[in-house]
């Protein structure tokens, strides 16, 4: 046996070993088991403001130091997780890029990752606790369901900040006893502080102070107030000062994100030598408060605005399109917040933003996307001049539209409206108030003409969002005296603000039925589909087909030719057919359901299903002014979901008598080669013509956007052949590129450029 000499350590030996093992992958300290128990020593808390009790900043205490957590791969699952750790059942929402404001300190966690199982934050995937690469413009907040988990003690967890917040601000005019007009532009800015409404030192008060009052109360803009008249005016009355060294940049979209101080209760000088501060606002458009500032606005040289929203159920919010070589689309939501999107709610006229939406919240766009990674410091007149990114089509997905809710001014148009009998507060029988002071009482609508355009108008009005249903003729419950009927003859382009602004009978009244059952109700919803068609498919399969006559008795039973077909010699000859397909998505944040139930639908032999809708579409071929020449006769659809996104699933299906309908994130397609998906244009002279489809004509089901359901192309037809080109929908090009459409002389050459 050969003996081994051993050697004893020397102290450069042990170290080198150590590092040796360090280097061969010993778990580090950030790994070990007894940090990943569970969540003992952290803390946890919801910081930030302007914020309710159950939302916030999320921040983690950990060896005594708080911190954030990045919004880098943040989730709902994760959101979930630190909800319970916060005490609460559940999330409901999350926010990013700082929403409730910057914190300070570390950032403890990036790219965390949770399946929403997890009993502790520990238990998630993360990049380690303390390593980030974010900046506090990246904080992550989440919102939670206001629900305590059982036996749960707040005060071992969540810290409740003691200091002050400015959580409401209002303008209080200084003048005027009567009935003054809504929205108030004008007045002593207020605050709310627990002890009640409280007003700001003017000393060192700014234009910038301004800016930020009158983007939180909704307004785009400042003027300069008549200072002294107001300092003359706060001689004869008392005050109750609450804030003073206020200190705002102007890019702010709350009053709490700026510097400002709280005077304390022992402070019995208040504001020496000062007034209350006073602030003049210059409403948008939609809110001008008298004719002077209406004609005003209107003197101005008015160019087309190249930012418009879309999608919302409130006015102010939507999906952000903008428009680019005369071509809107979307804006993808990377590092997408509050500055950018104040940018964008003024620009519109409305107030600076109060949320920033991101991951399509108010529905998926379809075409391109203009924009990606906004960085806007506030101040900019337009999203344009914003720095930006411009984008390919790898670069983001419609999954990432960005989105805005902005501040509106108080119009209190949502008092003279109200639900009656209804099984929720969100149907009934709808009530107006009319009258002058002194003089106001409640009455009901006439039924008579009342549809969806005027349901959506009465729901906006309530607040309650989009309309599921106008109805002409109610059975709820009486739960008032409220018979007499004031307002008939309501006829709304869906766009008004309330039912005031809609076109109807005056001082006389005139109903065809009498009685409180034919009186106008709604139904409201907070989401609604959208449908839109795929323009560029319909170019793409358009030709024409000289069809025999002994093959369309299917179609002629569905009344799907001209009317010339009638005396045509059967079946002998052939009708000429300009066939397409059409494929129609849904792109809302409801599914397309048909307005009639099961009970109604109609069983069509020739095509093998039932039909739901007897009206869909309109498929028209018009000259360049607007006449129409021929029209396309599809009686009836069946409506289901052809193919649908990867991440969606089909729900609807015609065959076997099921549910009928277009899932959101789905498409029904109508195939080019199945009866009555064409236009008889045998009797068609060849010329220049448009062929134009329309989703939904007489909207029998509502939708958030009646604006994108009608499609146009520009076509040629020499007799034999069809050249179909340049199709859109109707709101996808500018007002400038539209005129330049309609004013389309017509191809000379086959040739289509």
């Amino acid at each position: 046996m050969r003996h081994v000499r051993t050697r004893p350590w020397s102290p450069w030996g042990l170290l080198l070993s150590l590092l040796c093992s360090s280097c061969l992958g010993s778990p580090s300290p950030a790994t070990t088991p007894e940090d990943r128990a569970g969540s003992q020593g952290l803390r946890f808390r919801l910081a930030g403001f302007p914020r309710k009790p159950f939302e916030g900043r999320v921040e983690i205490q950990r060896a005594g130091e708080w911190g954030t957590i990045c919004d880098d791969d943040f989730t709902l699952q994760a959101a979930h997780v630190l909800c319970r750790e916060l005490g609460f059942t559940e999330a409901t929402g999350w926010t990013h890029s700082a929403k409730y404001g910057p914190g300070t300190g570390r950032i403890w966690l990036d790219n965390l990752s949770c399946s929403g199982t997890e009993q502790s934050v520990t238990e998630c995937a993360s990049r380690g606790w303390g390593n980030s690469d974010c900046t506090h413009d990246e904080d992550a907040g989440v919102i939670c369901k206001d629900q305590r988990l059982p036996g749960f003690s707040d005060s071992n967890v969540i810290e409740v900040e003691q200091h002050l917040q400015v959580e409401e601000v209002r303008l209080r005019p200084a003048v005027g006893r009567g009935r003054r007009p809504l929205p108030v532009t004008e007045g002593l800015v207020e605050v709310r502080l627990p002890d009640g409404w409280s007003q700001l030192c003017d000393k060192g008060w700014s234009a910038q102070n301004s800016h930020v009052v009158c983007g939180m109360l909704g307004f785009p803009s400042e003027k300069r107030v008549n200072t002294a008249f107001y300092r003359l005016l706060a001689q004869r009355q008392q005050h109750s000062f609450g804030l003073h060294g206020v200190a705002c940049v102007g890019t702010e979209a709350h009053l709490s994100l700026c510097s400002l101080e709280f005077y304390r209760a022992n402070d019995t000088t208040r504001c020496p030598g000062g007034a209350p501060a006073v602030v003049s606002c210059v409403p948008g458009p939609l809110y001008a408060a008298s004719s002077g500032q209406k004609k005003h606005q209107q003197s101005k040289p008015q160019g087309e605005t190249r930012v418009r929203l879309k999608g919302g159920a409130h006015p102010g919010e939507g999906r952000v399109e903008v428009l680019k070589a005369s071509t809107w689309g979307t804006v993808c939501d990377r590092k997408w917040d509050l500055q950018a999107a104040s940018v964008v709610c003024r620009e519109l006229g409305f107030g600076s933003a109060r949320e920033a939406l991101s991951g399509a919240r108010m529905g998926q766009g379809m075409g391109a996307i203009h924009l990606s990674e906004v960085r806007c410091s506030g101040q900019e007149p337009s999203l344009w001049k914003c720095p930006h990114k411009n984008i390919t089509a790898e670069d983001c997905s419609h999954s990432h539209d960005a989105g805005v809710r902005c501040n509106l001014p108080y119009t209190g148009v949502e008092t003279k409206i109200r639900l009656s009998g209804g099984r929720s507060r969100h149907e009934g029988r709808v009530e107006v108030q009319i009258g002058g002071p002194g003089s106001l009482r409640w009455g009901l609508i006439c039924g008579d003409d009342w549809g969806t355009l005027e349901a959506m108008v009465a729901c906006r009005q309530l607040g309650l969002g989009y309309a599921n249903h106008g109805l002409q003729e109610t059975w709820y419950w009486d739960s008032g005296n409220t018979t007499e009927v004031v307002m008939s003859g309501v006829r709304c382009t869906g766009s008004e603000l309330s039912l005031d602004q809609c076109a109807h009978h005056s001082t006389h009244i005139a109903c065809k039925r009498t009685g409180t059952r034919f009186t106008a109700g709604v139904i409201c919803s907070e989401t609604a589909s959208d449908l839109l068609l795929h323009s560029a498919l319909v170019q793409e399969t358009a030709y024409i087909e000289d069809r025999p006559l002994h093959m369309l008795y299917c179609a002629a039973e569905e009344n799907c030719l001209a009317r010339s077909a009638r005396s045509a010699n059967w079946p002998y000859g052939h009708r000429r057919l300009l066939r397409f397909s059409s494929q129609i998505h849904n792109l809302g944040r409801a599914d397309f359901r048909p307005k009639a139930g099961r009970h109604s639908w109609v069983w069509h032999e020739c095509h093998g299903h039932y039909h739901s809708m007897d009206i869909f579409t309109h498929y028209d071929i018009l000259t360049p002014n607007g006449t129409k020449v021929a029209e396309g006769h599809k009686a009836s659809f069946c409506l289901e979901d052809t193919e649908c996104q990867e991440d969606v699933s089909k729900r609807y299906e015609c065959a076997n008598f099921g549910e009928q309908g277009i899932t959101v994130g789905c498409w029904d397609l109508y195939r080019h080669d199945i009866d009555c998906q064409w236009i008889d244009i045998t009797d068609v002279k060849p010329g220049n013509y448009i062929l134009q489809v329309v989703i939904n004509p007489n909207f029998e089901v509502a939708e958030s956007d009646f604006t994108n359901n009608a499609m146009k192309c520009n076509c040629k037809y020499d007799g034999h052949r069809i050249w179909v080109h340049n199709c859109h929908i109707g709101d996808a090009f500018s007002e400038e590129a539209n005129r330049r459409f309609e004013r389309y002389p017509g191809q000379t050459s086959n040739q289509i450029v």
